[in-house]
């Protein structure tokens, strides 16, 4: 709706004519015709007795939002501020997570380690908690990095990223290295895959040095 399609509508609820119009206001009656279809504009001398006379504000009147939902907007745009993280508040926040999540995977596969073995736990129910517990962490990693905001990486940022992957690359292959030749001489396919897991745990380990590095040199 139109500043002259507002006028008029104020005007019919307040079950007013246009010559009643024009002569609070001390204007003719083709000058309210005039503003409510548009050939011309109140002056800005007629704006606030055009808002006392149809008892709104000025911004309801040139907008056409009510006092609410002005508010409404303005208590949104003050929580969207709110939540607008920094760079470095969204490295911190990432690296709580990736350390906690590293934290819990070693939890989960010396709890396995120790449960079947040591303790002679159930092995489905032992290697059911193992897998929540993997989950788990790798539910929490995902939200993480998906959650992420988008910045505009730096140089030094984009190099680092190289190096990441070709150190993790490295370790992926020497993993991978590690458990044919540790299946092959045991046999005991049914557990050594857990050696992707550790590749796992250890590429993230890699990340986390990295960008503690990383919040150190922004120090």
């Amino acid at each position: 709706m139109d500043l002259g399609e507002r006028l008029y509508a104020l005007r019919k609820s307040k079950n007013l004519t246009q010559d009643e119009v024009a002569e609070k206001l001390k204007v003719t009656r083709q000058t309210i015709s005039k503003w409510e279809t548009n050939q011309s504009t109140p002056d800005f001398d007629k704006i606030v007795p055009l808002c006392e006379l149809f008892e709104i504000g000025v911004e309801e009147l040139l907008t056409g939002k009510k006092p609410e939902e002005i508010q409404e907007e303005q208590e949104k745009q003050e929580n969207n501020e709110e939540k607008v993280l920094t760079k470095q508040e969204v490295k911190e926040k990432s690296a709580k997570v990736v350390s906690s999540s590293i934290f819990i995977y070693i939890g989960a596969i010396a709890f396995l380690m120790i449960a079947i073995p040591v303790q002679h736990a159930n092995p489905v129910v032992a290697t059911s908690i193992f897998l929540l517990l993997i989950g788990w962490a790798t539910a929490r990693m995902i939200k993480n990095y998906m959650s992420m905001p988008k910045f505009e990486k730096t140089k030094e940022e984009k190099k680092q990223e190289k190096v990441i992957k070709q150190i993790n690359g490295i370790i992926g292959s020497i993993c991978v290295a590690i458990y044919f030749i540790v299946s092959f001489i045991t046999m005991a396919w049914h557990i050594t895959w857990i050696i992707f897991i550790i590749d796992g745990l250890i590429c993230q380990v890699v990340k986390l040095i990295f960008m503690l590095k990383g919040d150190e040199e922004d120090e």
